[in-house]
């Protein structure tokens, strides 16, 4: 990677790639768009920090959302040090890009407020693979579990939105 050695219009390139898709990805782990900002920026921080750790050929995608959901983890555990638990009110949820397989079970604002409903491991599995279109193989490494566990969470998370939106599994 060119940015590695130090092209910083290969980091450029990197924003450019990833900066979209990673806020909402960050969004539906926060349940909050000005600390997935915050987090976003955290993120790629600690990507040029870290960049020494990628290692070519493997894929690019996994490394950054793994980066990414780390920077969560340590904000989340920074909040509960302090003492401090965030809710969000219904209605201020942040934008999550929702597919329309995932938009044809409700209104936008349904699905969204369904999916901030869902336990965190398995609405990161379902944003990875039904909203961003990753493959269970790169959600497994984002995540630190196997491909076989993502699909499984991913699967319950889709089961637990369409039970949520009451929804039967023929999509009635």
């Amino acid at each position: 990677m060119a940015y590695q050695r130090g092209d910083m219009e290969a980091f450029e390139t990197l924003w450019a790639a990833f900066r979209g898709a990673l806020t909402g990805y960050l969004r539906a782990l926060s349940r909050d768009g000005a600390v997935a900002e915050d987090l976003l920026q955290e993120t790629f921080l600690q990507l040029h920090k870290v960049r020494h750790t990628y290692q070519p050929p493997r894929p690019v995608r996994p490394w950054v959302y793994a980066i990414a959901r780390n920077v969560f983890l340590m904000h989340r555990r920074a909040a509960y040090r302090r003492g401090r638990h965030e809710t969000i009110a219904d209605d201020v949820l942040p934008e999550v890009p929702v597919p329309p397989e995932i938009e044809s079970l409700g209104d936008r604002e349904t699905v969204q407020k369904a999916l901030t409903r869902l336990p965190e491991g398995r609405r990161g599995a379902l944003v990875l693979h039904h909203m961003l279109g990753m493959s269970f193989k790169e959600v497994g490494a984002v995540l630190g579990i196997s491909e076989g566990a993502a699909k499984v969470r991913a699967h319950r998370a889709l089961a637990e939105l369409r039970e949520a939106m009451g929804v039967t599994g023929d999509g009635s």
